[in-house]
């Protein structure tokens, strides 16, 4: 007797399960404070002197795509935008550690360019058939999904990164904040 999952759809569990969790968690110290995080509040103060304006919203949006995008991940669900979401808020948390340098021992990117890359492929890839995508028979899971979700995020992360690399800019040239960006 044979069985009809392969180690692929084994291994895209097991990356599905941990980046996921991973991704989950971190939302959840933004969105709840759990794992000793900040919750929003706290969350948005740092994200306010980080240059992510306003900061509870910040908190709120990085929070819901790290949480959400986690735990769809983790589940194998609307795997396209779940995907495209996490890497999208990991992308925006590489901007603040990229004058760090890569290595995360020195502050710098490493660790959320890997989430962030690690969501990306699984975007693109799939969940394989141990997901609930394929239980569905993919209906949130379509081809077409992936590059629309990884444009819709790409196009927003510039915007917001964008915004916030010019918040950062004026501050260290002393210029005073604008009213309406």
């Amino acid at each position: 007797m044979t069985c009809c999952y392969d180690r692929r759809d084994v291994g895209l569990l097991l990356l599905r399960l941990g980046t996921g969790g991973v991704l989950a968690a971190h939302g959840a110290q933004k969105l709840l404070g759990w794992f000793g995080g900040g919750g929003i509040e706290g969350t948005g103060q740092a994200m306010e002197s980080m240059g992510y304006t306003p900061g509870k919203v910040s908190a709120t949006m990085a929070g819901l795509a790290e949480a959400g995008g986690g735990a769809l991940l983790a589940m194998g669900l609307a795997t396209p935008a779940a995907g495209a979401a996490a890497a999208g808020a990991m992308a925006g948390a590489a901007a603040v550690h990229a004058p760090n340098g890569f290595f995360a021992q020195e502050g710098g990117y490493e660790y959320a360019a890997s989430l962030g890359l690690t969501a990306a492929g699984l975007a693109v890839t799939g969940p394989g058939r141990l997901s609930v995508d394929a239980a569905l028979g993919h209906a949130v899971n379509r081809n077409w999904m992936v590059p629309v979700a990884l444009a819709v995020t790409a196009a927003a992360t510039t915007v917001v990164v964008g915004a916030r690399n010019r918040r950062v800019r004026r501050a260290a040239a002393g210029e005073q904040e604008p009213l309406f960006d």
